[in-house]
């Protein structure tokens, strides 16, 4: 049976299994009232609407 010679450090083990989580972009969408861009199913912070209806209370820019 094959055991290894040497103990693998923390480092090494940590180095070769980095690669199996890597995190993907988060899917953007654009908001259908003001058109910029935020994640899905949550409000807007431009415009604070979500699904339609306004959520967030937001103060008209001058």
């Amino acid at each position: 049976m094959a055991v290894p010679k040497r103990k693998v450090s923390k480092q090494r083990r940590d180095k070769r299994r980095s690669s199996h989580w890597k995190l993907e972009l988060p899917g953007i969408v654009a908001c259908p009232k003001c058109g910029t861009y935020r994640l899905p199913h949550r409000a807007c912070k431009s415009c604070g609407y979500y699904n339609g209806r306004e959520v967030i209370k937001m103060e008209k820019a001058k």
